[in-house]
């Protein structure tokens, strides 16, 4: 019987070649196939009247409105027929499961699932708490209690620095005393000043007493609230965790040999839970689909539909690599046994490169680095420009490197073969000293002259080594910037780094409050050319032995 989802091409594909091994989902460029699947699916898009989902791309969206991953998956069914499935990840606005695209591995909201019933127990205690919350005689009792609070403390400091003042003064007068008053006198004087120096610790202690007896009447009150605020909290997050586990163990995904796996198993780790949302992306969604019904995965991609998010850097049809965090795990269970492309993210293309040096005295090194060339050792790769200065000067003391290019930028690299070389130009670094100058090439037209972008990123923890624009956890990040010339439907420009962040540039030229303008060639931000257009052109810093200023530049062979 014919899959309902399976979708037979409506353009001609008799010419096109299959793919000789599956997608690996983490990098790659898109197929023929399905890029032809991808744009079938997009003019559905365009047009479509099946489901109610604001992806920003209409004049006057509302600021609710946010783009989507959608997937597809070029199959051959059981005929040995070829055609296609489609997903989105996550869930549509109007949470409808349009027929046009692949059901969710598991679809928690079914009505009257253990889901939906943990949800409604959920929002009963959710209603509990808001009713104390929000309680009149509560919020009486709260303020009451802060208040009486903030009495006590000003009033026992007020009592404490007279008792500091009063030490004092009894300090002066014996110092006084001790000078003019006989022995019988200045005896009776300290045993008057003791007494009354005991005096005020006593009246102290029965100050507090008083207060803390005035305080614990209200806190009674308030702690009856409070002990069934508590009690309601534990009771909510109980009940969150068994839905939790619940769910972790409903989500069951097959490969092609029909082992079934949970997210607990997968995972597989008792101290750490399965990100949220795993699962709910585009390529299990399809994948599942396809071994459950005896479907044959040929090639997968994934594209964004819509405006991108507030953090992340995703540009309408642009194609992206499955997540790693959340995918990775799963897809190494669904995708066993099948033949794939290889990793290129783990192709050392640094092996056939030299490493040209354009200075070196006896405390420093100054490289002109290729791209797609790691500035330190990788996991994978060891191949490093430290590794192989480390190999050319072997008795090179300190740490040799002072700061670091991305591994897909090329450009002037300073090393050190001293420690305490390192330890001055790193100084330089940190005090924001050394002036750099980059080159880019953006992948569109800028309208700007020059500007100043300040946006602060942090790691991506669901998708490294990507960052994020992160206005509370992120890390200042700020970026100067200037048109050389526009040239062929693309921008040339000068980037002035005021800080050193991972992907500063990248980000700063791709994110929408940014340029909105990736690098081209940038396989995370932008679109995967034959390298990343960005190079580290000059640099001018104080020589550390020398104390004077020395600059280099090395133009960029884009």
């Amino acid at each position: 019987m014919e899959s309902i989802h399976f979708q037979y091409f409506k353009t001609d594909i008799s010419e096109v070649q299959l793919p000789k091994k599956f997608t690996f989902p983490f990098y790659y460029e898109p197929h023929l196939l399905a890029k032809i699947a991808s744009n079938e699916i997009q003019e559905y898009l365009e047009s479509q009247k099946d489901f109610n989902h604001d992806f920003g791309l209409e004049e006057g969206h509302s600021d609710s409105a946010i783009g989507k991953m959608f997937g597809i998956l070029v199959v051959k069914n059981t005929e040995n027929k070829l055609g296609y499935l489609a997903a989105f990840s996550g869930k549509l606005d109007d949470k409808s499961l349009p027929k046009k695209f692949v059901p969710p591995v598991f679809n928690m909201r079914t009505e009257g699932s253990f889901y939906t019933k943990g949800e409604a127990e959920i929002d009963e205690i959710n209603s509990g708490l808001s009713a104390i919350i929000h309680n009149d005689n509560y919020r009486d009792l709260k303020g009451e209690f802060q208040q009486i609070t903030l009495e006590i403390n000003t009033d026992l400091e007020v009592q404490r620095k007279k008792m500091k003042v009063s030490k004092k003064n009894r300090k002066l007068q014996k110092k006084s005393a001790a000078l003019t008053f006989n022995e019988i006198d200045f005896k009776n004087l300290t045993e008057k000043l003791k007494q009354e120096s005991y005096n005020e610790q006593f009246f102290y202690k029965e100050l507090q007493e008083y207060y803390q007896i005035k305080l614990n009447k209200v806190a009674q009150n308030l702690k009856i609230y409070n002990d069934k605020i508590d009690l309601l909290k534990k009771q909510r997050k109980e009940k969150s965790n068994y839905l939790q586990e619940t769910l972790f163990s409903k989500y069951a995904f097959l490969n092609q040999q029909k082992e079934l796996k949970n997210l607990l198993d997968i995972f597989n780790n008792p101290t750490v839970k399965p990100p949220a949302g795993s699962g709910e992306c585009a390529a299990p969604k399809l994948l599942q689909y396809a071994f459950a019904n005896d479907l044959k995965p040929i090639t997968l991609a994934e594209f964004w539909w819509g405006i991108s998010p507030k953090s992340a850097i995703r540009k309408h049809k642009n194609y992206y690599p499955t997540c790693q965090s959340r995918c990775k795990p799963i897809l190494t269970h669904m995708l066993k046994g099948i033949k794939m492309d290889d990793n290129l993210l783990l192709e050392n293309l640094s092996e056939k490169q030299e490493l040209k040096i354009i200075f070196e005295d006896d405390t420093i090194v100054i490289i002109n680095k290729p791209a797609e060339f790691l500035s330190v050792p990788g996991k994978e790769i060891r191949d490093s420009v430290y590794t192989r200065i480390k190999a050319k000067y072997p008795k090179a003391t300190g740490p040799l490197i002072v700061h670091r290019l991305d591994m897909s930028t090329s450009g002037i690299l300073v090393l050190t073969k001293t420690k305490e070389a390192n330890k001055i130009l790193q100084s330089q670094f940190i005090k924001r000293t050394v002036k750099k100058r980059y080159v880019a090439l953006l992948d569109g037209e800028l309208h700007t002259e020059k500007g100043n972008i300040q946006l602060p990123l942090r790691v991506d923890l669901d998708d490294r080594p990507k960052q994020l624009v992160d206005f509370t956890y992120g890390k200042n990040a700020e970026t100067n910037w200037e048109i050389i010339r526009k040239e062929n439907g693309k921008t040339r420009v000068y980037f002035y780094p005021i800080t050193g962040r991972t992907h500063q540039l990248r980000v700063h030229a791709a994110h929408k409050d940014g340029l909105n303008t990736p690098i081209f060639g940038d396989d995370l931000y932008g679109k995967k050319e034959n390298r990343l257009h960005l190079h580290a052109e000059f640099i001018e810093f104080v020589h550390p032995s020398t104390n004077q200023n020395i600059s280099f530049r090395v133009e960029a062979d884009f």
